[in-house]
């Protein structure tokens, strides 16, 4: 799931929050937006997958060290220490790109098959890490929670 800045920025707006672009490129960059992150105090930070991959371990360490909740776009931090995600879920992603294999596998065109986009989303907690950084999770959030680490 690819987040456009635009899109979040707008819902910010709709919240009535701030929200603060960090670039990071390369490693360098990681700590100077650390930095800043530390500077501005957010609430909260949101850090899209492409980067939570090259840099996860610290980036977890590093929310988990400054008591920021972190939201992540897939799962896979969440049971090393991250806050929450909330994404595309892999497996039925994989189910469904196996239907797609099986009709190509039969004949059919890749160009005749229809585009698609991820139909299911999971919300991932870990209340282990919200209690580490002080946040309280709603019950009502943690109903609608897939996946909740204790």
């Amino acid at each position: 799931m690819k987040i456009r800045f635009n899109e979040v920025q707008g819902a910010a707006r709709a919240l009535e929050t701030t929200l603060q672009s960090l670039e990071v490129r390369n490693p360098k960059e990681l700590e100077s937006a650390f930095e800043a992150a530390i500077r501005e105090r957010p609430g909260a930070l949101m850090v899209p997958n492409t980067i939570v991959i090259a840099y996860g371990r610290q980036i977890v360490d590093f929310a988990a060290t400054n008591r920021l909740p972190l939201i992540y776009d897939s799962r896979e931090f969440i049971e090393d220490g991250g806050l929450m995600s909330y994404g595309p879920s892999f497996p039925d992603l994989w189910r469904r790109a196996a239907t797609y294999v099986d009709k190509i596998l039969k004949g059919a065109k890749p160009l005749d098959l229809p585009v698609e986009q991820a139909m299911k989303f999971d919300l991932v907690m870990n209340l282990k890490t919200a209690k580490q950084i002080g946040l309280t999770i709603p019950q009502s959030v943690l109903y609608r929670a897939d996946k909740v680490i204790q």
